[in-house]
This record gives C-alpha cells, sequence and structure tokens, in this order.
C-alpha cells in the first residue's frame, strides 16, 4: 500500500470510524460488514459497506465540497448517460468524532482498466467516446464551472512551478516547449458544455474490455469539454487515439486542447506524489512520455 502525502488538516478515516457512523445515522445498514478499499486517489476514503453499498467521506477540507457537489449533480446527469454513474443513497453528517459530511452510494461493479494491458483498446475507445459524447449533449442549464473548464492559461503558474521542481527528474526542456505551443492556442469560444473532468483509469470500470461504469463526478461541470479527451493519453493506447478522435469529434484545435490538459495535470501532479503516491506518479511519467513521444 503506498504512502500518501498528508495535507493540512487531513484526517485518517478507519473501518471503525466507518461503523460508529453508519451505525448512528443509518441503523437499517449498521450489520452490514465494512471493507476499505485499495486505491491511488487522493481526496476521499471509501469503504464497500456490505455487497451493495460503498461509503465516501472527505480525507481534507479541500474534499468537502464535493460531498454536495454529487448530491447534487449525479441524480441530474446519470440518467442521460450511457453507462452506469454512481447513485446515492444516503447522506451522512458530522459525527462520530467525524467533522464532515460523507456520502453512501450503490456500489458499482466492474474493475478500473490497466494501462497498458486493456481487452478491447479501440471499443473502449469508443466507448469513451459514446460517454463524453452523451455527457456534452445534457443541456448546461445552471450548471456549475466545472472544476477544469477554464482556459489553459490560467495552469500556467502552477505548471512553471512544477517543472521547476522537476528539474533533473524529467525532461523539462521538452515539456515547456509543447506546454508553450498550447498557450498559444484558440481559446474555446463555444457554448458551456458538461464535462467530468477526471477521466483517469482510476474513475473508469470496465468489463471484458467495454465501459461499464464512470465514478467519482467531484469534478463535473461546465465548460471547455476538450478536458475529456485526456484519457487518450492517460487510459488509451497510441492506436486507439484516432478511434476515440474520430469518434468524439475532436478538430486539430480541440485535440491540442485536449493533449494540452493531460500534460498539465501530469506534469502538476508528478513533484507533489513522487514519493508519497507512486501509483499518480507512475501515471503522470506515462502520460508525459506519450505526448512528448507523439509532438516529438
Amino acid at each position: 500500500m503506498c504512502a500518501l502525502k498528508m495535507r493540512d488538516g487531513e484526517v485518517d478515516v478507519d473501518a471503525a470510524l466507518v461503523r460508529r457512523l453508519v451505525g448512528e445515522q443509518f441503523p437499517e445498514w449498521s450489520g452490514r460488514s465494512v471493507e476499505r478499499l485499495e486505491s491511488s486517489g487522493t481526496e476521499n476514503a471509501v469503504f464497500r459497506l456490505g455487497a451493495d453499498l460503498l461509503v465516501r467521506l472527505p480525507r481534507h477540507p479541500g474534499a468537502v465540497g464535493d460531498v454536495e457537489h454529487e448530491q447534487v449533480w449525479l441524480p441530474r446527469l446519470g440518467p442521460g448517460l450511457p453507462v452506469a454513474t454512481p447513485e446515492p443513497v444516503g447522506v451522512g453528517v458530522p459525527g462520530a468524532g467525524f467533522a464532515w459530511p460523507w456520502s453512501v452510494y450503490r456500489w458499482l461493479e466492474g474493475r478500473n482498466p490497466v494501462v497498458g494491458a486493456l481487452a478491447e483498446p479501440e471499443l473502449l475507445a469508443k466507448d469513451l467516446a459514446e460517454f463524453v459524447g452523451a455527457l456534452r449533449r445534457i443541456e448546461p442549464g445552471d450548471g456549475p464551472t466545472g472544476y477544469r473548464g477554464v482556459p489553459l492559461a490560467a495552469r500556467d503558474p502552477y505548471l512553471r512551478e512544477a517543472l521547476a521542481q522537476l528539474e533533473g527528474r524529467a525532461d523539462t526542456g521538452a515539456i515547456a516547449a509543447v506546454w508553450e505551443q498550447a498557450l498559444g492556442l484558440p481559446v474555446y469560444g463555444g457554448p458551456p458544455v458538461w464535462a467530468h473532468g477526471d477521466l483517469m483509469a482510476g474513475n473508469l470500470l470496465v468489463d471484458g474490455g467495454r465501459l461499464t461504469g464512470v465514478i467519482d463526478f467531484a469534478t463535473v461541470g461546465v465548460g471547455d469539454p476538450a478536458v475529456d479527451l485526456i484519457p487518450a493519453w492517460c487510459v488509451l493506447p497510441a492506436e486507439a487515439r484516432d478511434v476515440f478522435r474520430e469518434a468524439v469529434g475532436a478538430d486539430a484545435a480541440e485535440w491540442a486542447r485536449g493533449r494540452a490538459w493531460a500534460l498539465s495535470i501530469a506534469v502538476i501532479a508528478l513533484p507533489f506524489y513522487w514519493h508519497t503516491n507512486p501509483p499518480v506518479a507512475q501515471t503522470s511519467r506515462h502520460v508525459i512520455a506519450e505526448i512528448l513521444a507523439e509532438t516529438r
């Protein structure tokens, strides 16, 4: 199990705490088994509750707002999507020594895809494009600005800081060159469109090589939809990218913005998790290598 870098105010959540919270607030579920699930995620602690439920609790103050965000938007978005999404069935409140709200969801079957060992990469590419397209077609209405629904230039200070920390550990010159080109791309000028914002392998569920579910909607919102192209580099192999691009209908500018989003997410995460969360760091290194190989 990897060590996770503790953030200010971060708390340790264990199965005993979950049993107390469930027993106090949802006594009808108090006799169920509680099993912590291994995850490379950094925002929440996740526990299986019996056979068909899941408990998700924020681990630090910055993740607390995600609880309400998902409770509000998942019921509105889920019915319009082609694969399973988390279904909130309970909202927990502070208690048992835990200071923040938390959630109970229906359990979703499936496993995370293993990058580099996908059973059906081209079919998965089409499934991902179908999900992205369906989400984009949902009326934006009063949807909030996505966590990553901002112009690429807003990422620039954080990427530069990360590059300084990566000097000597990554090809920072090549990364900077790709990023400079991305900053010259036209800013998205279309209407606000829904985007999940974090379509990494850890937020995807597959069975038999096909996409069966998408989880963790904490970053969902409206804005530039190019951020939902990131699985092209963080999940799919190079030979399946064109399939994904064609199926999702991305033009050259949108594809380039999506690649820049994938690069910025990877670069900014890498120094923070280099030693403390090996799975996240490995994903970042993989994405950077794929993009540099593609742009050389």
